[in-house]
This record gives C-alpha cells, structure tokens and sequence, in this order.
C-alpha cells in the first residue's frame, strides 16, 4: 500500500521509509540536473550511507528504452538483487522511467518516490503509473506500480524554474477544474508571478488529495480515474508533435493547451458555463503563452489522438465537464468538433 508524506522533515521521514522496505542494497536514481541541484540535499544523510547513484540524461526525450536498459545493467553491474530499494529522486521523468525500472527488475523491487518539481510531487509520483515512451508515443510501455513511499517536500521547489514551476502547476490546475469551485476559484486566482511557496505546500496537499482519493476508488482507470485525463487527450498529441519537432514542450504546458481545447468541447458537448471556461483561458493564456499550430498540423494531431490508450475500438475518447466537479468520462467527439476545438485555441485563445 503506497504512503504518500507531506514531508516537514526528510530525512527522519526517509528514513522511516527506507526502514519498512527491503534493503540489503540502496540505489538512488537522478538525472543530471537533479543529480546537481537535488541530490546534495540528501546525500548526507546517514540513512543514505552507501547508497550508489545512477544519473542519466535529462528531459523526457530521454525516458526511453536505452536509460531503462542502462538502469537495469547498472542494477544488475552493482549487484543489485530482488531485495534492493531504489529511490527515485526527480521530476517525472524520473518517478515515471524509475518506477518502471523498480518494477521489472527481478520481477519488481521496492522503490521510494521523492518528488523535485512541483509537476512530480502533484502527479507523476502518485498513482503508481510508470512507464517510457516509444516509437515517438508519450508514455506508449509501462505498468501500474506504487511507490512504497513518496515523499512530499517543498524544499525542492527553491529549485525550480518559472517553466517548471507553471508546468507542474498545471497539473493542479486540472486537479481543481475535477474538484470544486473553491478550489478552482482559488487556482485561477494565484499569483504564478510571485508564488506564495508557503501557500503552495497547502495547496499541493489539497491537490495530492483530489488525486490520491481518485485514484483510491480507481487503481487501474477502469472508471472514475479517467477524470484525471481531463486535458490529456489532446494535450498529449500537443506534446507528441512538439517531440516530433524537435521542439519538445514541458508536459504541464501540453496539458493547459489540451484543457484549453477539451473546456470548449464540453461547453458545446456537456454544457460546461461560458464564463468559467472563459476565466480559465484567461489564466491559461496569461500565464502559459501558447504552441503554433496552423489548420496544416491537425491530420498529424489527430492521427496522434487515435493513438491515445485511452481510446476504445478508434474512437477518441475524452473526459469532460458539466461544471466544476461535474465529471462527464467516456465522452467522444467527431474529427470535425476537434477541429473547431483546435480552431478555438488558435484563435479564440
């Protein structure tokens, strides 16, 4: 059963952890930049004595099928065996590449999530999804896998980037259009200019809670876990085309642009309120810019939406809203309404 702490103090909190997981070997998981900037902040600390450090490049072009192959010859290099823990400390690329890891090394070991972007600690690392990307696909091989432990501390957010801080914001922002209109009202109304970290950690612990108390009612997404892919549908084909480019775009970007377009389909669908859809945008577009796209790029965005997991029998599926909160899954939509959605967001955004 996955423990997700919001961590005041880490390393009695880690070591509790690391003290109800097997063991007899400790391996943390890094990319370069985390290795850097994150990893100093725990290395000290004497439940971590002995731990050896994998790193691997950063950037989701790089949560592949050769960084997998390499943590796993690391594993096995350094005498890994089904006994030993691996801590994942990162952003999503990380919780997710080192999860998948964890999870088919010698069938499965142990493995402690700690979060270092704001995007990780609100999404990535709750929810035992894990996984690589293939075949130019976000997230195309993985497994549903919990952390043991993840552990949520927002020292690690002093680190972080305006982008990364808004990409990781983004994530909270979909929690609160799923949750209620407190919630919603009090994200589209924070101030991402001058963030507010202590304000922050509460507002994390409430968005963790919308997802965890999803997530509980729904492990595998057979159900009401799909709320969670509010905006993903075409936030992912964004995401994927950008990759495509060579002109990657951080995923909570890709996600506020799909929220944009799915808003307008359940305005037109579902009978989501103008004036909420349009307060949304607003924070959308002042805070997040927007990705070109012309009417040329939509076959290659559609033909990615019909790739998404979420589809059954070719028919792209979406989550949309009635309101805030009111939850509407298993939603389709003609090629022709996704068209006028994107157009909305070329134009109307």
């Amino acid at each position: 059963m996955q423990q997700i702490v919001i961590s005041h103090a880490l390393e009695h909190d880690l070591a509790t952890a690391i003290s109800e997981c097997e063991h007899d070997r400790i391996f943390i998981l890094a990319d370069e930049k985390t290795a850097e900037a994150c990893l100093p902040l725990i290395s000290s600390f004497r439940c971590l004595r002995g731990a050896m450090h994998i790193v691997v490049k950063q950037g989701d072009t790089h949560k592949d099928i050769q960084a997998l192959t390499d943590i796993w010859e690391f594993l096995s290099r350094n005498g890994a065996t089904r006994h030993s823990l691996l801590i994942n400390l990162g952003g999503g690329m990380i919780t997710d590449l080192g999860g998948f890891a964890a999870a088919t090394f010698k069938r499965g070991i142990d493995f402690i999530n700690i979060p270092t972007t704001l995007l990780a600690m609100v999404d990535a690392s709750v929810g035992g999804k894990t996984g690589i990307n293939f075949n130019g696909l976000k997230n195309e091989v993985g497994a549903f896998c919990d952390a043991r432990y993840v552990l949520l501390n927002t020292t690690f957010l002093k680190t972080l980037d305006q982008q990364n801080l808004r990409s990781g914001y983004a994530e909270m922002l979909k929690h609160s259009l799923i949750s209620t209109a407190e919630q919603w009202a009090q994200h589209v109304n924070y101030n991402l200019c001058q963030p507010d970290l202590a304000l922050l950690q509460q507002m994390v612990a409430d968005s963790v809670e919308v997802k965890r108390h999803i997530v509980e009612q729904d492990p595998h997404e057979h159900g009401i876990r799909k709320a969670l892919n509010l905006g993903h549908t075409i936030g992912h084909a964004f995401e994927s085309y950008a990759m495509q480019q060579a002109k990657p775009i951080l995923h909570g970007y890709a996600v506020v642009y799909g929220i944009v377009c799915e808003l307008y389909l359940s305005a037109v669908k579902t009978g989501f309120p103008t004036d909420k859809m349009r307060q949304t945008v607003a924070f959308i577009r002042e805070n997040y810019g927007q990705m070109g796209i012309t009417c040329d790029d939509y076959p290659t965005l559609l033909s990615l939406m019909h790739h998404d997991k979420k589809n059954t029998a070719g028919t792209i599926n979406f989550t949309l809203l009635a309101d805030i909160g009111d939850i509407r899954i298993n939603q389709t939509a003609t090629e022709e309404e996704i068209k006028e959605a994107l157009d909305f967001y070329r134009e109307g955004f």
